[in-house]
């Protein structure tokens, strides 16, 4: 079997371990350890644009195949808030994100109040493997806003986002159960089968 490499267009801890579970046999790296400084500045208007920017960017960076994420909790409540900020929501005017309690809390705040609660995760992945050859996947999972934190395996919104069919946050299940129903799992499961990188 073809041995294949990844660059991860982040520098996220988490995301790194997460997406090193979900592409079993493939060796996924992060830009620092091929000695690339890695930075984009997420200016797209959709997930795909994010992602499709980072994967481009990141490959003429490398010179090799780029998997890029851009990822979001859509809350139909507010009108589909936080979406592709929801890495910088609740910012302050100075633009600095928030750390993810004080986000969650911040989310928490704006749905005070609201019993409808229905909220979706979106997850586009980009493998980027020549200057014009790329696959794109997007994919999501559905839920609710849960009334507080609950879990602590996961980052993010995962402890507010509650899966009703199994009456726990992404942020209360294992990895194994979290990469099954998760919207990065979804993706990448349907990604995996594109990756037909040239050797």
């Amino acid at each position: 079997m073809m041995s294949i490499e990844l660059v991860l267009a982040s520098n996220n801890e988490h995301k790194f371990a997460e997406f090193s579970r979900l592409f079993p046999g493939v060796r996924i790296l992060l830009p620092r350890d091929i000695g690339v400084a890695f930075d984009f500045e997420e200016n797209g208007s959709t997930f795909l644009e994010n992602a499709r920017g980072k994967a481009l960017a990141l490959f003429r960076q490398a010179g090799r195949p780029a998997l890029a994420d851009d990822s979001g909790l859509c809350v139909r409540a507010l009108g589909g808030e936080p979406g592709i900020l929801s890495n910088r929501y609740g910012a302050g005017p100075d633009g600095r994100s928030l750390e993810t309690a004080k986000r969650n809390e911040f989310l928490l705040k704006k749905l005070a109040g609201v019993t409808a609660r229905a909220a979706f995760f979106v997850c586009c992945l980009v493998l980027q493997s020549d200057e014009d050859r790329f696959v794109v996947v997007q994919e999501t999972v559905n839920g609710t806003i849960a009334q507080e934190p609950r879990g602590k395996n996961g980052f993010g919104y995962d402890p507010l986002f509650l899966l009703p069919g199994l009456g726990r946050t992404l942020a209360e299940l294992p990895d194994e159960q979290k990469d099954g129903v998760s919207h990065r799992g979804r993706a990448a499961r349907r990604l995996a089968a594109s990756l037909l990188v040239d050797s």
